[in-house]
């Protein structure tokens, strides 16, 4: 039974255009009570890789039918040789030989992705039991970023007071830089669009339009130039994105704050979607309302890549799990 009232909003749109997803950790009962979840649900398709005889058991165990999920083991899967030669092709370049391939192929997540490359699967969410790294080394050597130069990054959708924020980056990229900050901006606010939340993004900092100085604000205000100046460009054009900056937490939400500290600003008190200047605080902060503060947290979701596919947290529930097939599901729809 699911709990979050935003979930079944997530799910619901899901059914729209029903989505292939791999889940890799068959082993986890929490991805299998979500696979049961959402394949009742009839939101996606679902594949979970693992001991197919164990995860049969399972399912019978409970009653539960498995119509809308395939167990695959990856070691007995016809398509091993073909995605070690993928794997391998993609990747000798690189320096990666054929005897390395066939070993990294039997890597449940590296075999998930090579799926969505081969287009067997439309997505895949992983992390349960593996760390983020884990999740995004194959995407971002198998799927690859979408735009060459652009910086793949991660967010957070974030319910607080039963609104839908983004977060970003909290994941992925460490310490960003002026250009790679600006590339966060500008998907985290075409990943807002998706999800029917208004594009106003800020970037965050300590400072509030010169309020403070130093080199972490310069880097803040130069971001914002870039995104600004792509929102110029034709592939951003008229998309009603707003993108301002630099801006305190209190000032990006806050209108009374707004009013007083950056009265002039576009987003400032209205903005939905939150650009952290590293990882540090976009990390920090979405678990501090997440445990503290009571909010729902989804993700770390990738954004910037050619197919979707995300991390979880590994203290995520089966409903977390629910939460971001759905999402990886909306992510998937071209």
């Amino acid at each position: 039974m699911i709990k979050s009232d935003y979930i079944k909003t997530l799910l619901k749109k899901a059914k729209n255009s029903v989505k292939t997803i791999v889940l890799p950790e068959g082993e986890d009962e929490r991805v299998l009570q979500a696979a049961h979840i959402i394949a009742e649900e009839g939101a996606a398709k679902i594949i979970i890789l693992g001991d197919e005889v164990a995860m049969n058991e399972y399912y019978q165990a409970r009653g539960w039918s498995t119509q809308g999920i395939v167990f695959v083991k990856p070691e007995t899967s016809p398509f091993l040789e073909e995605y070690t030669d993928l794997l391998y092709n993609l990747r000798k370049e690189k320096g990666l030989t054929k005897e390395e391939a066939k070993k990294l192929v039997l890597n449940y997540n590296y075999f998930g992705t090579l799926m969505i490359k081969a287009g067997h699967a439309d997505g895949m969410v992983s992390g349960a039991n593996h760390s983020t790294a884990d999740t995004v080394r194959p995407a971002l050597q198998i799927i690859k970023a979408a735009k060459k130069g652009h910086s793949a990054s991660s967010f957070f959708i974030i319910l607080a007071n039963g609104e839908p924020y983004i977060f970003a980056d909290c994941g992925v990229v460490i310490n960003p830089t002026d250009k790679e900050l600006a590339d966060i901006a500008l998907d985290a606010a075409q990943t807002a669009f998706l999800f029917g939340i208004e594009p106003n993004v800020a970037m965050l900092s300590f400072s509030t339009k010169g309020s403070g100085k130093g080199e972490e604000v310069d880097k803040v205000i130069s971001a914002t130039k870039i995104a600004q100046a792509a929102l110029q460009t034709e592939e951003y054009a008229d998309l009603g994105i707003q993108i301002d900056g630099e801006l305190q937490a209190d000032a990006a939400v806050c209108e009374a704050v707004a009013a007083k500290k950056a009265p002039n600003s576009p987003v400032a008190g209205k903005a939905r979607v939150l650009v952290f200047p590293n990882l540090d605080a976009g990390n920090i902060c979405y678990k501090l309302l997440q445990r503290l503060g009571g909010c729902e947290a989804y993700g770390p979701i990738l954004q910037g890549l050619n197919a979707p596919v995300n991390d979880l947290s590994r203290g995520c529930s089966a409903e977390d799990i629910v939460g971001a097939v759905a999402i990886t599901c909306i992510q998937a729809v071209k």
